[in-house]
Order: structure tokens, then C-alpha cells, then sequence
């Protein structure tokens, strides 16, 4: 059964530290969220809260409308996949993922069946009488996710389940967990510090700052439109730009006039316009020179210096690059959409 969960002003506090400080977010019923945010920003705490590892000390967690704040860990039908793949070194990969069916007193067929099931889902049929130093990591992660998936919880848990993985295995398990997501419809809640994993994985990706939500959204909404600036600089590349806001609330930037959103600034304000690398168009010939170009495949980054010594990154099509290479001129000027803006940056100093 996929259920709806529902974090309510959830506070948590150790000593002096406030990991939580009242995070709400409500999480659909099979939806994946990542919670995405910087160290000590509170994702962890507010998972193992799900979880039931940790209490809070004020504030409600419902699942499928029930309060569970005072329901214990073993009572929440949660599964979880942790960092470190945590399985039974003394048992097989079958006798892992049927553990928490024998705790429940499952009969042992009953218990091989599920297993050798949940084996063939996640990618390893055959393997079920392989012990985890048998197995390599990718491998021994597929084994917990299927453990998890076994006891057919209401929610899963997975609490940056690929970070120790190395990129090839990373990418392949995080389509496979996606895979397996969408085809059992379990709401799921995802920690990663790893902005492509959030984005490529989750239906929506909530960022944190401070044991407090900035915006919650899907990918593409995050990207592309950010909420603040904190959101805007966290998640992918982002260039501080110097512009001034025009007496219609636009902002005046490298000679255009651009919509303007994220804060309430008066005419004649500096500030800073915060765009992408692929914000901003480039030509050959100018008063600007290209610094470095780094091939990407698909694009090529080209660090610009401007005539007023402000420097940007820009992205174009790498078939554009042509001519764009370290010492050449060139013109840059910022795509004609709605840029966001923010209070202008105080120089360090």
C-alpha cells in the first residue's frame, strides 16, 4: 500500500544545535523526494526521524494521515537502505533479504520465494547463495535495497545509499533504484549530497538550509526557476552578474533589459543577477577575451573575461565553439528571459 507522508513543523534540537527548526513538507503518495542541502542542514535528522531512530522534540510526522511521532521504529512498516550496506557478513544474499521475514515468522518457503523474487528485481538472480565478501559493492547495495524491500514497507528509506560507490556502479544502481521506485510505486524519501543524483532521480527535490526548507519542487522547476538565491547557487553553476534594477523593475545587464524576480529592489538598486552558464549567448569578436575553454562533450565551458575585468562562465553547443579558444575575443551577452535577481554580494575584503 503506498501511503502519503506529512512533516509538520518538525524541531530538533541537540544541545545548542538546531538540526530541525520547524520542516514541513508533505511527500505524495509513491513519489520519490530527495532531500538535498549541505552538510548539517538537517536531511539526515529529518530522515532518521521518518525512520523512527530519532524523535522530535516538537511538531507531528503523519503517515497516511495517522500521527507515528510516538510509534517505534519497528512499528512503522519502514525500509530503509543505509551509506554502508550493513549486511549480515555470516549470512547469504537470500538469508539477508529474507531476515525481516523470519523476524516477522514467516514460513521458511514463503521466505525463499520472496527472497529469490526480490533477487531477480534488483538486477541478481543466482546470486542468492553468495555471501556479502562474495559480492562487490554495486552488488552487496542491491542485496540491502532488496532486504529493505522485502518486508513490502509502506515507505523506503534510503539514506545515501550510493555514496560510497564508485561513478560507473553510481550511475547504473541509481537507474535501477529509480526503476524499481516507479514499477513498486513506494513513496520513497532519498538523502544525497549529490546535486545530479537528486535531480536525475526525484519527482521533486527538497533543498534545506538550516534545518529549514528553501523550496521544494520538481527538477526542472528547481533549476530553472529557483526560489532564492540559496537555491540558485546550491544546485548547479550559477554566475553573479552586477546589474542594476530599472525604474519598470527590470534589471539593466550587459546592455539589455531583462525581467526581474526575487526580491522587491527599487529603481537605480545594484544588484546581483544570478544565470546559468547556458544563461548567456557568445560570439567571436568583442571586447571580451575567453580565458579557458573546457570540452564537455555535448558543450564547452568558456571562462570569459569582460572588458570591466568581471569574469563568467558560459556554456554553448561544443559545434558553436569553433573559434572560442583560450586568447580569442568574443561578445557575450545574457539570453532575452526572466532572470533572478538578489541583494548585491558584499566583496571579502
Amino acid at each position: 500500500m503506498t501511503v502519503p507522508v506529512q512533516l509538520k513543523q518538525l524541531r530538533r534540537e541537540f544541545g545548542s544545535t538546531v538540526a530541525l527548526d520547524g520542516l514541513d513538507l508533505d511527500i505524495a503518495p509513491g513519489e520519490l523526494v530527495a532531500l538535498l542541502g549541505p552538510s548539517g542542514c538537517g536531511k539526515t535528522t529529518a530522515l532518521r526521524i521518518i525512520a523512527g531512530f530519532e524523535s522530535a522534540d516538537a511538531g507531528e510526522l503523519l503517515m497516511d494521515g495517522q500521527d507515528v511521532t510516538s510509534v517505534p521504529a519497528n512499528r512503522r512498516d519502514i525500509g530503509m537502505v543505509f551509506q554502508s550496506y550493513s549486511l549480515f557478513p555470516n549470512m547469504t544474499a537470500a538469508e539477508n533479504v529474507s531476515y525481516g521475514l523470519r523476524v516477522r515468522g514467516v514460513s521458511s518457503g514463503e521466505r525463499a520465494a520472496r527472497a529469490g523474487e526480490l533477487l531477480d528485481l534488483v538486477g541478481l538472480p543466482g546470486r542468492g547463495g553468495h555471501y556479502p565478501h562474495q559480492l562487490s559493492g554495486g552488488q552487496q547495495q542491491r542485496v540491502a535495497l532488496a532486504r529493505a524491500l522485502a518486508i513490502r514497507p509502506r515507505v523506503l528509506l534510503l539514506d545515501e545509499p550510493l555514496s560510497a560507490l564508485d561513478a560507473k556502479v553510481r550511475l547504473t544502481l541509481r537507474e535501477e533504484i529509480r526503476r524499481i521506485q516507479l514499477e513498486l510505486g513506494i513513496t520513497t524519501v532519498f538523502v544525497t549530497h549529490d546535486q545530479e543524483e537528486a535531480l536525475s532521480m526525484a519527482d521533486r527535490v527538497a533543498v534545506m538550509k538550516d534545518g529549514r526548507l528553501e523550496q521544494c519542487a520538481a527538477p526542472s522547476e528547481l533549476y530553472d526557476r529557483p526560489a532564492t538565491p540559496f537555491v540558485a547557487e546550491f544546485v548547479g553553476t550559477m554566475n553573479r552578474v552586477p546589474g542594476v534594477v530599472g525604474a519598470d523593475g527590470v534589471v539593466e545587464l550587459f546592455g539589455r533589459r531583462l525581467p526581474a524576480h526575487g526580491g522587491s529592489f527599487g529603481a537605480g538598486t545594484e544588484v546581483d543577477v544570478l544565470l546559468r552558464p547556458e544563461g548567456f549567448g557568445v560570439v567571436p569578436g568583442g571586447d571580451a577575451v575567453v580565458r579557458v575553454a573546457t570540452f564537455l562533450g555535448a558543450t564547452t565551458r568558456l571562462h570569459v573575461t569582460t572588458a570591466s575585468g568581471l569574469a563568467v562562465k558560459v556554456d554553448v553547443p561544443s559545434w558553436e565553439a569553433d573559434g572560442l579558444t583560450p586568447g580569442a575575443s568574443c561578445t557575450v551577452r545574457p539570453h532575452e528571459k526572466p532572470v533572478l535577481v538578489a541583494e548585491r554580494a558584499v566583496p571579502v575584503g
